[in-house]
């Protein structure tokens, strides 16, 4: 789909590189907004105090995308990354929200905190590297797009959860039919720069049919204001709180894990090796995106899954295309009517694109299980099975670990999670660190990754 001589540091002309960035925030628009919403409604925010944390959202959302797509000195990890808060932090979030000794002013010191935090140890998680074969990458990459289905399902049912009105119209489900169709008959028919935005195109082309019939408007647009400054410590100095500072930094510790996924999917996807040096600027990013986060009263920030899916779907591996969505994000957060604008896109239209590009994240997953050595070594076979299973649980039966301490809560509640440390413990058992087979199915993955690249 994409020309074969472009590479993470091809600079697309203009015209073509805003409105590839435009197709990055538009497929993670809804994903970033949310945590800020959930975040002020539990805390009881008035409408303008919960308006200013999407716009910090946005903003800090911006600053932190800029720094891992270009790099500054040893933050970065210079791929074509977009950051967003991670939805990890919620429920401990959610708890801190509530609880009268800690609210909005507790959450923002226990982020800074951890942010902090995250930076300090990023090199030590990045010497990890090691445990993470093509039999666990590929593993692990293919539990995030499976987990990330569930996300793209709920778009195209027109409601982020079930139990919300609307799930599941008819209308909701043809809209996402007719999305996910043109999608495709774009990038089979269309050539060149068009076959690249074919996510833009059924999202364009579907909010024109949803307004036409009268299910998308224009009156938040209208209202937003056109300018609105983001500044520090907004709603007053933050609290610290040392339990609190503690559940954020296990939290980020999680994100930092299913993070170097995402880093390795993106390896895989545009042929530029993750060594350890890349992949600690990359989690140092995670740390600094948070820190800035809680300056700017907002939560902390990972990269974005939907968008390393939009990657695999365009081919486009520029990371100057993910540099100008966020600066287009940092725009949004500082002018509200373009946020609202892009708000105003129905989920069900997301829906079409959502569930082609979470579907791509578990098929590179597969593309990287399927350079691995099964015959020689049928206990790679065990390591992908079991590691999988473990990974549905919370999706599957959300209520299975309902009776486990609620502080391990982000590690039983996310399936990536329990997916790489089920791969990884059960490849040292069966492997061993560093095997001559795991060296072997690396060298080999590479190779492809290089040759599908270029």
């Amino acid at each position: 789909m994409s020309d074969r001589a472009e590479t993470v540091d091809t600079v697309p002309p203009a015209p073509k590189l805003l409105a590839l960035a435009l197709q990055h925030v538009l497929v993670m628009y809804a994903g970033a907004v949310a945590v800020p919403l959930i975040i002020g409604r539990a805390a009881k925010l008035p409408p303008d105090q919960v308006a200013l944390l999407v716009n910090a959202d946005l903003f800090a959302c911006g600053i932190a995308t800029l720094i891992q797509s270009l790099g500054i000195g040893p933050f970065g990890i210079r791929l074509p990354v977009m950051m967003g808060v991670t939805f990890a932090a919620v429920g401990p979030m959610v708890a801190m929200a509530t609880n009268p000794d800690l609210g909005l002013l507790g959450i923002f010191g226990a982020v800074i905190a951890a942010g902090i935090v995250t930076m300090l140890i990023a090199p030590f998680v990045s010497r990890l590297l090691p445990l993470f074969p093509s039999v666990v990458t590929g593993t692990i990459i293919l539990m995030i797009g499976i987990s990330l289905m569930r996300v793209g399902v709920n778009w195209a049912a027109g409601a982020a959860s079930p139990a919300m009105p609307g799930y599941g119209d008819p209308l909701h489900l043809g809209m996402a039919a007719g999305v996910l169709v043109l999608i495709l008959l774009v990038t089979k028919h269309a050539r060149g720069f068009l076959a690249n935005v074919s996510v833009l195109v059924g999202i364009v082309a579907g909010c024109a049919v949803a307004w036409g019939i009268g299910h998308m408007g224009f009156a938040k647009v209208a209202a937003a204001p056109w300018f609105a400054p983001v500044t520090p410590f907004a709603f007053g100095m933050p609290r610290f709180d040392l339990v609190a500072i503690v559940t954020m930094s296990i939290v980020m510790v999680v994100v930092m894990i299913e993070s170097a996924g995402m880093f390795l999917a993106l390896g895989e996807m545009t042929g530029r090796r993750v060594d350890q040096a890349a992949l600690t600027r990359g989690l140092r990013t995670d740390g600094i995106g948070t820190l800035i986060g809680g300056i700017f009263n907002t939560f902390p920030y990972t990269s974005f899954s939907q968008n390393v899916g939009l990657v695999g779907v365009t081919g486009v591996t520029s990371r100057y295309v993910t540099a100008v969505g966020g600066g287009v994000m940092l725009a949004m957060g500082l002018v509200p009517k373009l946020g609202a604008l892009v708000e105003s896109v129905p989920l069900f239209v997301l829906g079409g694109a959502g569930i082609v590009m979470f579907g791509m994240v578990a098929a590179t997953g597969v593309r990287i299980l399927s350079g691995v050595d099964y015959q020689g070594n049928r206990h790679n076979l065990y390591i992908v099975a079991i590691a999988i299973g473990f990974g549905l649980i919370p999706l599957v039966a959300p209520q299975f670990f309902k009776a486990m301490p609620h502080a391990l809560a982000p590690l039983l509640e996310s399936g990536i999670l329990l997916s790489a440390l089920m791969a990884v413990v059960l490849n040292l058992y069966f492997n061993g660190m560093g095997s001559a087979a795991a060296a072997q199915d690396d060298a080999a993955a590479t190779a492809r990754a290089q040759e599908a690249a270029h």
